[in-house]
């Protein structure tokens, strides 16, 4: 068969070009605050000034006598809110300030730049509490809560962990920091509302319209049927627009007072306070092991914080609960609560700090053993989950650091650190592997075949810049046997069938098992079809609740490795990455372009987490210091010259109809602790918290042995 993006064969696996790339680069397509409804006005938010305490009053007659101004909303006069879920999302509903940041006013106006000026008018005096926003691991906060994120026990033990340490042969007992870190997508929370007839439309910038229409029905008192979310277009999130954001409860408020369509779109500067952010982990790991290597004890122990109003604790020790074969093994966690902004989800939560720390420990168990890291990982490779105990239905790493050594050239390497000087330049290289787990959830579709010979699918997936709606269309022609470009994908619709939202590397797995079940649904009908079709087409429908959230027999998991060189200059303390090179095994690959795509923005943003990306919590005013682009550093193209991505085939039947993994996601995980362990062989020097800032990395080298 062809494997062709238009041919009449399978289209899974052709480099399809995103169907939505044109619109997007010629600005035709349109985003969340750039709706144009008649008569569209603008409100800004007000954030509160203090980390802790009550309001005491708000003075908005200086606002409400700009012209322009139409309202101003507040504790006092805001619609009231049936009690959510999340608690974030209870904004203007009562006095209290629960971290800075918290929004205690919203002012609409006729124009963005009025209502700006509008919220720089209101005057908010406030009875101040003490507060506290600093972790440190023996914070008397501290407790062991019940589960982690994604219903992960907390605890898990097994065997005789301490013991089996205490005897090991070779001991490794170390501890990694990782800040807070920030989503920043670059598209900002936005959101349009308008009332109509009793009827509520909100184009909101998230990864998941199903979910927002029922949490608005909820807070609103309104019946879904009468709600339509839109999200047709999403300029990123990694996490941060997975679950409903205050800007859009305070868009439909506003809207409800002034019955005006209402834009919210927030600020850059306000997003770090309001929209999650990856929480700041501490890490003790100990390792024990032979002195062949072989691990006889895993503990991993992790500290995060949590706000006051919500509890969330990053799950960073769950991956090293599948990595390595272990007999005696620990992981647990302990939550912090402060006053601090709500964390939530960021792009690989969990595995991207906890794969950090625990392939940073396995670098420096390599160096205590005198083996290559490389080999350490493979002569450490378990034969089944060492959590679970389930055989894994694909486990490929040892394939992903073979063939990823082999490319690297790794076996020319000198392990002696400093071993490779370029005038002031220390050059070093270091690998890590990486893990990701299988997630599926339950999603509905509707494929209709046209009488003009097109075909249509429908399902509310969001394409947040993956490229969903062009591997629907791949899923879908290949189901159908008919060239992708009779095929028309809709999504980003809450009136589309419902879908998950975009995220935990599931969305395609979610919604391609339900395009594909209704497109092969179809074909059936239409083998068995005699005569021309209707005029309104030929029908199928999927549902696969029961079989997509069905329990497995199988540990289901992607995996990779990273092969990293970096520069490190002894004058001024800058790493520089050469070369970053990977390759994943996640299933079969369903577009190579987007497929590729996706696995470089997760190095990426994984460069960016090791050397350049961390945000400081000021423990005086409570606020993270680093809130725009200006002071908290993303990686641009000057910082990634030359990056390389590859995979594995893998044919794993116990996923999915296609036999696809993530890969949104696993790109970030382990980068950080590649580029970590190629700066220790450059240096000779081992740093333990992110990022390896100049200023950093002088320090260590200032002390370090010559």
């Amino acid at each position: 068969m062809a494997d062709t993006a238009t041919g009449t064969g399978r289209s899974l696996g052709a480099p399809a070009e995103r169907r939505e790339g044109r619109d997007k680069v010629t600005g035709s397509a349109r985003y969340a605050a750039e709706q144009t409804d008649p008569g569209r006005v603008h409100a800004w938010p007000v954030a509160a000034g203090i980390a802790r305490g009550t309001i005491r009053g708000i003075d908005t007659a200086a606002a409400l006598a700009l012209p322009g101004v139409l309202a101003v909303l507040t504790h006092d006069n805001a619609p009231r809110l049936a009690p959510p879920d999340d608690p974030t999302l209870a904004v203007l509903q009562d006095r209290r300030v629960p971290h800075r940041g918290w929004f205690v006013a919203l002012v609409v106006a006729e124009t963005l730049e009025t209502a700006r000026a509008g919220a720089a008018a209101v005057e908010v005096t406030y009875d101040v509490e003490d507060h506290d926003v600093t972790l440190t691991e023996d914070h008397p906060g501290a407790y062991a809560p019940e589960e982690a994120n994604g219903g992960h026990p907390a605890r898990r033990e097994q065997g005789g962990p301490e013991e089996a340490f205490a005897s090991a042969q070779v001991r490794v007992d170390t501890h990694y920091r990782v800040p807070p870190l920030h989503n920043h997508p670059m598209e900002p929370h936005a959101a349009t509302a308008r009332w109509t007839g009793g009827r509520l439309v909100v184009h909101d910038s998230s990864q998941g319209a199903t979910t927002v229409r029922a949490t608005l029905a909820s807070l609103f008192r309104l019946p879904e049927d009468d709600i339509t979310v839109v999200s047709e277009h999403v300029g990123g999130g990694f996490g941060s627009k997975g679950t409903p954001r205050p800007h859009v409860v305070l868009a439909v408020m506003a809207a409800r007072e002034t019955g005006r369509p209402v834009t919210v779109n927030l600020p850059r500067r306000l997003m770090p306070s309001v929209v999650g952010h990856r929480a700041p982990t501490l890490h003790r790991l100990r390792l024990g092991a032979a002195a062949d290597g072989t691990l006889t004890s895993s503990l991993h122990e992790v500290t995060t914080h949590t706000s006051r109003i919500k509890e969330f604790v990053e799950q960073a020790a769950v991956p090293s609960r599948i990595m390595y074969a272990a007999p005696h093994r620990l992981t647990a966690h302990r939550v912090v609560p402060l006053d601090v902004p709500s964390p939530s989800w960021m792009r690989a939560p969990g595995e991207a700090p906890g794969m950090y720390a625990l392939e940073s420990a396995m670098d420096e168990l390599a160096v205590a053993t005198g083996l290559d890291p490389v080999e350490l990982r493979i002569a450490n490779e378990p034969d089944a989950d060492p959590d679970s105990g389930k055989p894994f239905s694909s486990r490929h790493l040892v394939a992903c650091l073979r063939e990823g050594a082999r490319r690297f050239d790794w076996a020319q390497r000198d392990p002696r650190p400093r071993s490779r000087t370029e005038g002031p330049l220390l050059v070093g290289t270091g690998v890590a592997a990486a893990t990701y787990p299988v997630m599926a959830s339950p999603s509905r579709a509707t494929a209709l075949a046209l009488p003009d010979g097109g075909f249509v699918v429908r399902t509310n997936a969001t394409d947040i810049g993956t490229g969903a709606r062009t591997v629907l269309a791949q899923i879908a022609a290949d189901a159908l046997g008919v060239p992708l470009e009779r095929v028309r994908t809709e999504v980003g619709n809450s009136d589309l069938p419902p879908a998950p939202l975009a995220g935990g590397s599931s969305g395609t797995a979610s919604w391609g098992w339900a395009v594909h079940e209704a497109c092969t649904r179809l074909a059936a009908r239409l083998a068995a079809h005699t005569g021309p079709l209707p005029d309104d087409g030929l029908r199928a429908d999927a549902d696969t609740a029961g079989s997509a959230d069905a329990e497995s027999d199988y540990a289901r998991h992607s995996f990779g490795a990273h092969f990293a060189e970096v520069t490190v200059d002894t004058v001024t303390g800058e790493v520089r990455a050469r070369r970053l090179l990977s390759v994943f095994a996640a299933g079969r690959i369903l577009n190579a372009r987007t497929a590729r795509s996706q696995f470089i923005g997760g190095m990426t943003m994984g460069l960016g987490m090791a050397l350049t990306e961390g945000s400081t919590m000021d423990a005086a005013s409570g606020d993270f210091t680093e809130s725009d682009l200006a002071s908290y550093h993303v990686p641009v193209h000057a910082d990634v010259p030359d990056l390389e991505a590859h995979w594995i085939e893998e044919d794993d039947p116990h996923l999915n109809p296609m036999g696809s993994k993530g890969v949104g996601e696993i790109g970030i995980v382990g980068t950080a602790a590649a580029v970590g362990n190629a700066v220790h062989h450059a240096t000779g020097v081992r740093f333990r918290e992110l990022p390896l800032t100049p200023d950093r990395v002088l320090t260590g080298l200032a002390g370090a042995p010559r």
